[in-house]
């Protein structure tokens, strides 16, 4: 960093940043140059600093940039943030520089999107906030406008539990296809697992299925990857299946896909929800019933078995057992009260055996 006067009377400040580059400033009292400089070395000290030019980029010319080096991620969450990105965040911040950015701008554009889902306003939010967060990594931005800003309330849609009895009449009126309404109903399968499921990825003799593969449509074009947390898992057929996957799998080699469309070729959710699915729900009087559903009916039923939430996570392939806690808490509160009761009869056989009488101590408010 240095100070000089310039044969004009005014005072250039400047200073190189880690990359080399200069930067200079002109002043007409030395005392100003000199208190910039000090701001310069604040923000490197505190770890503030940014490039003075790294904000003049728009928000779509980042965020291209942004989603160029998202290498990581599956391709239906590529488009996802592409259809955000260009429905909802671009029309209203393409222009705009990224230092031309502040919270109070983000919060209005929050409350513009009213008439959209929760959701939706919640995604469209995230997608931006990531945008403006790689660019604060970047030294673009000192710091993130949009942490903060108030979001809509996330609504939950009610989940629907099937009994078994339930389960078998829709599978009755789905026809040739009820294999694939049990299957999704009795292990918990994401319809992307079950369509992607291959004939040599199933032991019957073990009785395991291994989850290895999911297929999701990115803009009508199947693409097959991992399943949702990355990791492939194995999960429990019910000996009633066996007998489904044994037909389904007859006369089939190791790569073929134990499930397929009449006509050959891989399911595909809204063709087999539009053929099959949402008639056969009609017939059954399930109005209201999705494909997703029927994972939740495999975990109520999993639960009423008496599987504790570790089984039911590693069957639903959950990323930890907080998350299957989180979704299905209230279908474990039978087990706290079950709980309580043991308690309650293994300090009575205590007492009971050893003669034992004890003295609660007398608290503060009963003194």
């Amino acid at each position: 960093m240095s100070i000089a006067k310039r044969p004009d009377g005014r005072w250039r400040a400047r200073y190189r940043d880690s990359l080399g580059k200069e930067h200079s400033r002109h002043f007409a009292r030395k005392a100003d140059a000199t208190r910039w400089l000090d701001g310069i070395t604040s923000a490197v000290v505190t770890g503030t600093y940014v490039d003075p030019k790294g904000g003049r980029l728009t928000i779509e010319a980042y965020a291209q940039q942004w989603l160029a080096t998202k290498t990581n991620i599956k391709p239906s969450t590529r488009y996802r943030y592409e259809v955000l990105l260009r429905n909802q965040v671009l029309p209203t911040w393409g222009p705009v520089r990224l230092s031309a950015v502040d919270y109070e701008g983000v919060s209005a554009w929050v409350a513009s999107m009213h008439h959209l889902a929760p959701a939706t306003v919640r995604q469209a939010y995230r997608v931006l906030s990531l945008v403006l967060a790689s660019a604060v990594k970047a030294g673009r931005l000192a710091r993130n406008p949009a942490d903060g800003v108030e979001l809509p309330a996330a609504r939950r849609a009610d989940k629907l539990y099937l009994s078994d009895a339930e389960v078998a009449m829709l599978a009755e009126a789905a026809g040739d296809d009820g294999p694939v309404i049990r299957l999704l109903a009795q292990v918990g399968l994401r319809f992307g697992e079950l369509a992607a499921l291959r004939v040599g990825r199933v032991d019957l003799m073990r009785r395991r299925i291994e989850i290895a593969e999911s297929m999701t449509e990115v803009n009508g074009v199947a693409v097959f990857g991992t399943p949702k947390t990355g990791r492939s898992r194995s999960v429990p057929l019910p000996g009633s299946l066996v007998a489904d996957l044994t037909a389904a799998m007859a006369g089939k080699a190791a790569d073929d896909f134990v499930f397929t469309m009449p006509k050959g070729g891989h399911l595909r959710l809204g063709n087999w929800r539009h053929r099959v699915f949402d008639p056969a729900v009609r017939r059954a009087g399930l109005d209201g019933l999705t494909p997703h559903d029927l994972r939740h009916t495999a975990a109520s039923l999993a639960i009423a078995s008496g599987a504790n939430v570790m089984a039911v996570q590693r069957m639903l392939g959950h990323a930890s057992a907080a998350m299957t806690l989180d979704v299905y808490a209230g279908l474990f509160e039978d087990d706290l009260d079950d709980l309580a009761d043991r308690m309650d009869s293994r300090a009575a056989d205590f007492l009971r055996t050893t003669g034992t009488v004890v003295d609660l101590p007398i608290t503060r408010a009963a003194r």
